[in-house]
Parts: structure tokens; sequence; C-alpha cells
């Protein structure tokens, strides 16, 4: 099952895609069919809000509809309009840093490993969408750079939470380009304004609940520009899986439903080539996660 923020015949909603990736079902609609009740939310953040709940709600509502089709709530999914999963996240996208060691070693050296996390964040308002137009900004960054990584959405609030529960605490994985301008990066000294464009956090096409994915410390990643290959890895070459990142983070933070964490890029970037490969107006972007999914978008004017 994977969840999906979608524009059904104009109407912003909580759908579903169902195996094979080739239908929609407009939860809040087969839910009403189904037995006339309205459980269902409007949004992916109040969905995740209700937690188990709501899973339950939306796979038994899904399947229902799927054996009783009908063109007002099943539909096919290149009919429907993808958002992010999450349009507006309510904070800011927590982001890792430097979390896999070939890409520490392409932009720097061996010095750079990091021995504690590094942690940053990218603006609410970067966020897009599947087979959504990144904005080439030639007016602020000569060096755009993509960031190809797995994200993980916590499921219900927390605080100190200990790694041996970290993964209760998670709702969901989907897929972000950590979108980067390079340049901004170096001239301020600091991640935010580099990584926080408008329309620098590509995000989807869906979120993938937990217990489809057996061990999220373990998928292949692999990042394409115009076809070409770009980033090959696995998330076990994290040098902090998603456990020591979630205990770290709310050591002193509380965690909420509906927080987003971006896990960190392995090697492959175009600043780490020689001479640099930045993205150009025209480019298309593909990052493509196992049992997740591929999140697509062109980079525009």
């Amino acid at each position: 099952m994977k969840l999906i923020t979608a524009v059904f015949s104009g109407e912003t909603v909580v759908g579903v895609v169902p195996e094979g990736e080739k239908a929609a079902v407009h939860l809040r609609r087969a839910e009403r069919a189904m037995d006339g009740k309205e459980t269902i939310p409007a949004s992916m953040l109040e969905a995740i809000a209700q937690g188990e709940a709501f899973l339950s709600r939306a796979q038994e509502a899904a399947d229902w509809a799927l054996r009783h089709p009908k063109p007002d709530y099943v539909c096919r999914l290149d009919d429907v309009r993808l958002l992010a999963p999450i349009p507006r996240p309510a904070k800011n996208v927590f982001c890792i840093g430097k979390n896999y060691v070939d890409h520490v070693l392409e932009l720097g050296d061996a010095a750079d490993v990091p021995k504690h996390l590094i942690v940053f964040s990218k603006t609410p308002t970067t966020v897009i969408g599947h087979e959504e137009t990144i904005s080439r900004h030639a007016d602020v960054t000569d060096e755009v750079d993509y960031e190809g990584e797995l994200a993980l959405i916590i499921g219900k609030k927390g605080r100190a939470i200990h790694r041996e529960e970290a993964l209760d605490y998670v709702f969901g994985y989907t897929i972000i380009n950590d979108v980067t301008a390079r340049d901004l990066q170096e001239r301020h000294q600091q991640y935010l304004l580099g990584k926080s464009l408008d329309t620098f956090c590509p995000m989807g096409p869906w979120i993938v609940p937990r217990k489809f994915v057996s061990n999220p410390n373990d998928l292949r990643i692999e990042t394409r520009v115009n076809g070409e290959v770009r980033q090959q890895a696995s998330t076990k070459q994290f040098i902090f899986p998603i456990e020591s990142i979630i205990e770290t983070i709310s050591k002193g933070m509380t965690l909420e439903p509906g927080d987003i964490i971006a896990t960190g890029t392995p090697a492959g970037v175009g600043k780490g080539m020689n001479p640099p490969r930045f993205l150009q107006t025209g480019d298309v972007v593909e990052v493509a996660i196992e049992g997740i999914g591929i999140l697509r978008n062109k980079v525009g004017e």
C-alpha cells in the first residue's frame, strides 16, 4: 500500500495506490461508499496523527474499493495529479549531512568523516511533488546540485527515544531530492540558504508505511540525471543508521507526527565530479529507492 496526496477532479485528498501502481483510490469516497462512515482525514498530516487507526481503515477501504470499483473513487493513476505526500510540512524538514563515507570523501577527506550526527534543515516552502519542476534560480545560484535520499516520516510523538524503540516511531518512508545551491552553501558557511530555495525539496511520489519496509537500513538507492546513473549505493552504508538518527535528534527535542527526516546522500553528486556537473534547465532527475519507488523532477528556468 502506497499513500498519496493527490488532486482528484480538482479536490486535494488522501489516497492509496495499490500494487501495480496503475490505479488510485480516493479513500474518503471509497469509505463513504463502503459503509457510510467518514473517518479518513482530508490531509496526510491528520492521517498520520491517527496512526494505526488510519492505516487499518485505509487498507479496508482500499481493498473494498478494488473489489467494487467505480469511477467515483477508483481511477487510473495517470488521471490524478500527485502532490508531495505532505505538501506543506508543519516544520522544517530535518536533514542529515555527511552520512555516507564515500560522499564525505568526494567533497573532502577522511578528516571530514563525522563522529557525531550533522543535522540541518530545509524550510517548508522548498517542498514540491513528483513530476513538479525544480526552479533553476539562475539569478541566485550557478551551482544547483542533486542529492537523492531516503526520508522517514515520524508517526507518533516522542522525546528521548531509545534506539531499540526508534523504528516504532516511524510512520513510513518516502524519497527526497535534497537539491542544493553549492555556491550559496560555501559563501554563507552554513546549509540553510543553499538548501532552502523554493522547490529545492522534491518529495514523493508517496509514503510507504513502515510495515511494508522490512529493513530501511538496507535499501538500494540510485540517482539518475537524464538517464545517466550518478549515485548508486545502499542505505546499509549509512554512518548513522536510522535508529541512531532518531535517538540523537530526540534527546532534547520532541518529535511529532508528520515530522520528516532525510537521511543523507551517497557519493556521486555533481559537485564531486571533475569537472563539476551541476544541473541545468531541461535536466531530468530521478531518484529510485528499492521498495519505495521513483521520484522524478525536471529542472525549469
